[in-house]
Formats: C-alpha cells, sequence, structure tokens
C-alpha cells in the first residue's frame, strides 16, 4: 500500500510524458539500446533544473566515529569505505543529484603519503553510489593549509594539481572547489580546475562581511567567474539564513558587473546568528557542543524553499546537515523539479503520517501550519540561546 501510494503521488507530481520517459525517482533519459544516458550539471541547469547537492561527511561521519576532528582529513574512504559508501547512499536516496568526492583537505599538504590513495578511492565510492540512480560524481579540492603562512602560489597551485589528475582519470562529471576564506586561493583552485574542461563549481566559506582579506562577497563572486567558474557560492562556516544573505550579495555583485553564473549554496545545518566573520568555527560550542543549534526538516524547507526563490539552482548542505535534510530539500522543491526523492516513503509530507496516531493532541500535529510556526524549546532552561564567540 505505501509503495503503491508514494509511486501515485509522483505521477500527481510528474507530467505523465515526462513519467513516461524517466526512472520513477529520477530525471535520467532512457535510450531504445537500454543505458541510460545523464545530463551533466551545466546541461541540467541550462535547462532550469534544479540540482541538489549532498550533506555534512565529516562531521557525520566523526560522530559515527570514522573521522578524528582536528584536521578533520578523510581517510575513511580507504579505512572504513563501507562507512562513506553508507553516507553517499543515504544522501542519494533523500534526493541528492550530486556526490562529492570525500575529498576535504585530501591534498598532499594534509594527508602526505596518502593523498593519492584517499581520493582514488573517494572517486570509486562516488562513482559507484552515483550509478544507483540520477547523480553525478563531483571532485571536490579546499583550502590548503599552506596559503595563510607562506602563499607561494607555485606550491599551492601543484596541491591543487595533484588532486585534479587524479579526478581526471577517475572521469568525474565536474569540479567544485569549496571551503575557500580567501578569495585569491579560490582563484588559484579555479584556474588549474579549467585546465580540465570540465565545468567548475566555486563555494567559499564566508559570510555578508567578505573573505579575510575584506573582499566582498559580490566582488568575491566576480574574481571566481572570471577565472572561470560557471557556478558560484557558499558553503559551510554559516547557517542557512546567513548564507542566505551572502548569496543574494554575490548575485547583487555579478548584476553590477554584468557576469552571469549560476548560483550554489551549501549551508551548515546548524543556526549561527550570533557568530562573527569566521563563522561557527570562532562559537564556543564548536565542535562538539552544537547539537542544540541543529536546524529541523521545517527549517530546511524554508531555506530551500528561500534559495529557490533567489534564483539559487544548485541547493545542498554542509556539516551538521543530515540525510533527512537533503529530502526536505527534495521535498520543498518536489512540485519544481516533478518526483519527490525515495527517502519520502517513509516520511509523510509536513506530519500527515502522524493522522494515524492513537493520541488526539498528536493528531492535530499532522498540518503544515502547525509545524511552519513551531518554536521549538531546547529542554535547557537555564542554557542561553546565543553565546559570545572566542575570536
Amino acid at each position: 500500500m505505501v509503495s503503491s501510494y508514494f509511486s501515485d503521488a509522483r505521477r500527481l507530481l510528474c507530467p505523465l510524458s515526462l513519467w513516461a520517459k524517466r526512472c520513477p525517482n529520477s530525471g535520467e533519459m532512457t535510450p531504445v539500446g537500454g543505458k541510460r544516458v545523464k545530463k551533466g550539471i551545466l546541461e541540467r541547469l541550462n535547462s532550469g533544473e534544479v540540482v541538489i547537492g549532498d550533506g555534512s561527511f565529516v562531521f557525520t561521519l566523526e560522530k559515527r566515529g570514522y573521522v578524528k576532528a582536528g584536521l578533520w582529513t578523510p581517510e575513511a574512504a580507504v579505512e572504513y569505505p563501507e562507512a562513506v559508501r553508507q553516507l553517499h547512499m543515504e544522501y542519494l536516496r533523500a534526493g541528492s543529484n550530486v556526490m562529492q568526492t570525500f575529498t576535504f583537505f585530501a591534498g598532499k599538504d594534509n594527508l602526505e603519503s596518502k593523498w593519492k590513495d584517499v581520493n582514488e578511492a573517494a572517486c570509486d565510492l562516488a562513482r559507484e553510489v552515483t550509478e544507483k540512480g540520477d547523480a553525478l560524481v563531483a571532485g571536490g579540492i579546499s583550502q590548503t593549509s599552506l596559503y595563510k603562512n607562506q602563499k607561494n602560489k607555485l606550491e599551492i597551485k601543484e596541491i591543487f594539481q595533484q588532486q585534479l589528475e587524479v579526478f581526471t582519470r577517475k572521469n568525474v562529471d565536474f569540479l567544485i572547489a569549496e571551503y575557500f576564506e580567501y578569495c585569491e586561493e579560490a582563484v588559484w583552485a579555479v584556474e588549474v580546475l579549467k585546465e580540465s574542461g570540465k565545468p567548475v563549481a566555486a563555494t567559499m566559506c564566508i559570510g555578508p562581511e567578505g573573505d579575510m582579506h575584506n573582499l566582498t562577497p559580490g566582488e568575491c563572486a566576480v574574481r571566481l567567474v572570471k577565472a572561470g567558474a560557471s557556478i558560484v557560492g557558499v558553503n559551510c562556516r554559516f547557517g542557512p539564513e546567513i548564507s542566505l544573505a551572502t548569496v543574494k550579495l554575490m548575485k547583487e555583485g555579478l548584476e553590477a558587473s554584468g557576469l552571469k553564473a549560476y548560483l550554489m549554496i551549501q549551508s551548515l545545518g546548524f543556526h549561527t546568528p550570533d557568530c562573527g566573520k569566521g563563522g561557527f568555527v570562532d562559537l564556543p560550542q564548536y565542535p562538539f557542543g552544537l547539537e542544540p543549534r541543529v536546524a529541523t526538516r521545517w527549517d530546511i524547507q524554508k531555506y530551500a524553499r528561500e534559495a529557490y526563490n533567489l534564483g539559487v539552482r544548485y541547493i545542498g548542505g554542509c556539516c551538521g546537515f543530515e540525510p533527512y535534510h537533503i529530502r526536505a530539500i527534495a521535498e520543498e522543491l518536489a512540485p519544481e523539479r516533478g518526483f519527490l526523492p525515495d527517502a519520502s516513503e517513509k516520511h509523510g509530507s509536513w506530519g500527515s503520517g502522524l493522522s494515524m496516531h492513537t493520541k488526539p493532541w498528536i493528531r492535530a500535529r499532522a498540518q503544515k501550519e502547525y509545524w511552519k510556526n513551531l518554536l521549538p524549546a531546547s529542554g535547557r532552561p537555564y542554557f542561553p540561546s546565543l553565546s559570545k564567540p572566542d575570536a
């Protein structure tokens, strides 16, 4: 009954002409020969599709016992591949269109002799999971540990080039330069990634105050696009509200310069209204006491809708962003996408499943207005709602 219900729901959301040509929960075209042909990232965005990214890896895998806090390096791709594979699968089932390689801080500067094995394994795991659905593999690089102190352009570019060689050999579908707090280093990353001929996205871990050299978000976006990025935006460091405000400034900067690019947002899964320029890393609760700040699924539906209304078409999450948060994006934007994710089979829209509960006051919660207007209590009567950043 449940499977039948959701199949019917997906059909109602998706025009019949598209339903006949596509897999029930994807946008893959099925040619007569049988093998599915996936559209590339720019082809999807050019056609107006909403692309849903994935969510947290280092934070989630740290909680599950597979990543060590501190350097947050991704050796788990080699040491515990089943854990990485499982998390990829959870995001795919929740609605993600992109499996980003688990290569955060995976350059030679952080992983030394292990860097190559980790990057190769991460690519293989991401590709394995994308073959199970309508998803693309994105090879990801991030800021180096060298820039703040040395700013050796050639050495830093060499680290990016090494990772790019693996991504090229593994034939990832596109590339992402993410988690850069200095625009200059992000530009260097984009310049290297563009050498591959593959589409490049670039996201910075900045807020409305701009990067650590005091470049505005708008100017950062302009420089990234001029360097060759087709998709620009923000990821990590800040919660949904601040991230949206920052992307809005990037959009305005691009429009003022007469430049065009697709917008991307991958917010934290935490609320951070009290953080400073450095983001959540400066909060006293970072990294082990952030749970009271976790966004609800309803917060994320609001985030997805506001991002869409802003013109963002690549929407995902970063640290603290769990698979159910990704499902919330997919459910909120199901009318635009034309289908629900597989994970919605076990989730009633806006709590509708509660209508079957035995207690009447819980049945009364099976409605959108209840959850949309709820002010969640923390259960901690003597704790403050905000804190003072340490930096």
